[in-house]
C-alpha cells in the first residue's frame, strides 16, 4: 500500500495517542469563507476556545501536497492571508493536490476524510453543503451529503446553508439514511436562523446523549456519519424574511454573472455580508464558536466511552 500522506501536528499526536479528546475543524471557512483578517481571528478563537474547553482542536487542511490533521498557528496565517487563492479541497480535489504537491482549504467533505484517516470522530464547522436552489434541474449536489453517507464521522453544523434548498437538501439525508439530531431542538436551523419549516430526524439534549447514539450507530453499522443540528444562539439569530430577501438579491447577482460551481457558495456568502451590514459575518462567526463548544462537548463525551 502507498503511504498515507499525513501528518498530525505535535499536539494532536499526543492528544490521541493519550485517548483524549480532539475535535476536528475544516479550513474552508478561514479561505473562503471569511475576509481577512477576521478569518485568522476567528481560526485562532475558535482553537482557544476549544483548548479551554479541554479538548484538543485539529483544523484540517492540504500543505504542501500533505494532509495535515492540526495546523501551526504560521499555517493558519498563511491560509488566511491567502484567501481565495488557496484552492478549495474536496474529495475529488484531494489526489491532485496530494501529488502535485499543493495546497487545498478543505470543506466538509475533504475534512471528515482527513479527521477519518486520522482517528478523529467528532467535527464542527459551520453549515453543511447540501441541495443548491434548482438542484432538481441542475444536480448541483455538495460532496457534503454522500460523504455523511459513507463517512464515519459526526458533524456538529447549524443546519445547512441558507442559501440551500432545504427541503431537497433534508430529502437527500434522508434518503441516504443519515440521522439528523437536533440538540435541545425539534426544527432543522438554517444557518442564519434557527429554525426552518424542516424538522429533525431526533432531538437530543445533552453531549453524553449524542455520543451515545454516535456509539449504536456505529456499533451497528461503520460506514456513515451523523449530522448534528445546533441551531445559532438566540441572540444572533437573523429575521427569515429579512435574510431571505437578501439571498434571493444574492442569487440574482450570481445568475446575471454566470458564477456557479466551486465559486457559487464564497460569492453568496460575501454577497450576503455587504449586503446585510456585516451583520451575516457576525452571525457566521458566533455560530461557528457555538458549534464548536457543542462539539467539545461530544468529543469529550465520545472519549469517555
Amino acid at each position: 500500500m502507498p503511504e498515507l500522506q499525513l501528518d498530525y501536528s505535535p499536539e494532536v499526536a499526543e492528544a490521541l495517542a493519550s485517548g483524549n479528546p480532539v475535535l476536528a475543524l475544516e479550513s474552508t471557512i478561514i479561505a473562503h469563507g471569511m475576509p481577512w483578517p477576521q478569518n485568522l481571528e476567528t481560526a485562532l478563537r475558535v482553537e482557544t476556545l476549544s483548548r479551554s474547553l479541554g479538548v484538543t482542536p485539529a483544523t484540517c487542511a492540504v500543505i504542501k501536497g500533505r494532509l495535515k490533521a492540526g495546523l501551526t498557528e504560521s499555517e493558519l496565517e498563511y491560509l488566511g492571508k491567502n484567501g481565495p487563492k488557496i484552492p478549495k479541497a474536496s474529495r475529488r480535489d484531494l489526489p491532485y493536490l496530494l501529488s502535485k504537491g499543493l495546497d487545498g482549504a478543505t470543506t466538509v467533505a475533504a475534512t471528515m476524510i482527513i479527521a477519518w484517516r486520522a482517528g478523529i470522530r467528532v467535527f464542527a464547522t459551520g453549515g453543511i453543503g447540501g441541495v443548491h436552489r434548482g438542484g432538481a434541474h441542475t444536480m448541483d449536489i455538495s460532496a457534503d451529503l454522500p460523504e455523511l453517507a459513507n463517512t464515519p464521522v459526526a458533524v456538529v453544523s447549524a443546519g445547512a446553508k441558507s442559501i440551500l434548498d432545504l427541503g431537497l437538501t433534508r430529502e437527500y439525508l434522508e434518503t441516504q439514511g443519515i440521522p439528523v439530531v437536533g440538540y435541545q431542538t425539534r426544527h432543522f436551523p438554517a444557518f442564519y436562523t434557527r429554525e426552518s419549516d424542516f424538522f429533525v430526524d431526533y432531538q437530543l439534549d445533552t453531549a453524553q446523549e449524542i455520543a451515545q447514539l454516535l456509539r449504536s450507530k456505529w456499533a451497528l453499522d461503520p460506514r456513515g456519519g451523523v449530522l448534528i443540528a445546533n441551531p445559532i444562539p438566540e441572540p444572533y439569530s437573523m429575521d427569515p424574511a429579512y435574510i431571505e430577501g437578501i439571498i434571493q438579491a444574492a442569487l440574482s447577482a450570481a445568475d446575471q454573472e454566470g458564477i456557479q460551481g466551486k465559486g457559487l457558495t464564497p460569492f453568496l456568502l460575501a454577497r450576503i455580508e455587504e449586503e446585510s451590514g456585516g451583520k451575516s459575518l457576525q452571525a457566521n462567526i458566533e455560530l461557528v464558536l457555538n458549534n464548536v463548544r457543542l462539539g467539545a462537548g461530544i468529543a469529550t463525551a465520545w472519549a469517555a466511552l
